[in-house]
């Protein structure tokens, strides 16, 4: 898919990798819908530097466990945009406890709802618009943990794996509308989720010794998008994680 004036949405778009993403679509020619949670703040100023590669940009305060605001947002792009052509669902928390005894069903459902229930949401509202459009891009952003069960806790590995498992049906199921469903799977990035304590530790244990940069993984989410010829497909960005 050529990213020339297509319109995407990516969810959690304000910073980290979601704002690396928006800027690494807009940059190359996409109109950029991205949604926040919280600090507005960072939102305007990813809107800002959107605008300043000369190509729209709008952010939306939405909430990904709620089905009915959810809805609402989509449907507010589409009028602002007029289509969706390319979904990440990028958004995604840490639970409060890494240690499965001190994990409480509280912590297990928000961190589930967020990570997983909310992309599942967000992927249904969106794909009419996509039907409708007769093909479209759908990036699903995971996580090591979710291949290798990670240290951040099982809430965590278990949402991120959710994300692979919905990656791999999808691309079947979406195969007939021209839709195509894949996955990037980062090792540890360089974001304020994680503590100056986790990132300490987490480069330790990196082969290369450092963690990636948001702007890595977002060319990884570019490649998949602009390739038409990968579906259903996990792109690992862990700088060789796997290797013996």
């Amino acid at each position: 898919m050529k990213l020339q004036d297509k319109v995407a949405l990516i969810t959690g778009g304000s910073r980290g990798i979601g704002k690396a993403i928006c800027l690494e679509l807009a940059s190359h020619g996409a109109h950029v819908a991205f949604t926040y949670n919280e600090n507005e703040a960072y939102a305007l100023e990813t809107a800002r530097k959107i605008e300043e590669l000369g190509r729209k940009a709008q952010c939306y305060k939405m909430a990904l466990t709620d089905k009915v605001e959810i809805s609402k947002c989509v449907q507010a792009i589409v009028e602002d945009f007029d289509t969706i052509d390319i979904l990440v669902n990028n958004a995604g928390i840490l639970g409060e406890n890494t240690i499965l005894l001190e994990i409480d069903e509280a912590d297990w459902d928000k961190v589930l709802n967020v990570n997983l229930k909310g992309a599942f949401i967000l992927t249904q509202c969106v794909l009419p618009y996509m039907i409708g459009n007769e093909g479209g891009k759908i990036v699903n952003v995971s996580c090591l943990a979710g291949k290798d069960g990670g240290t951040m806790g099982v809430h965590y590995a278990a949402s991120k794996a959710g994300l692979l498992g919905m990656t791999f049906h999808l691309a079947r199921e979406l195969l007939e509308h021209n839709i195509e469903v894949n996955a990037v799977a980062p090792g540890p990035v360089d974001t304020d989720l994680l503590t100056p304590e986790d990132k300490a530790r987490l480069a330790s244990l990196s082969p290369n010794g450092r963690l990636a940069r948001p702007e890595e993984i977002a060319h990884a989410v570019r490649f998949l998008i602009e390739n038409d010829y990968v579906n259903g497909e996990v792109l690992d960005v862990n700088a060789g994680c796997y290797m013996d």
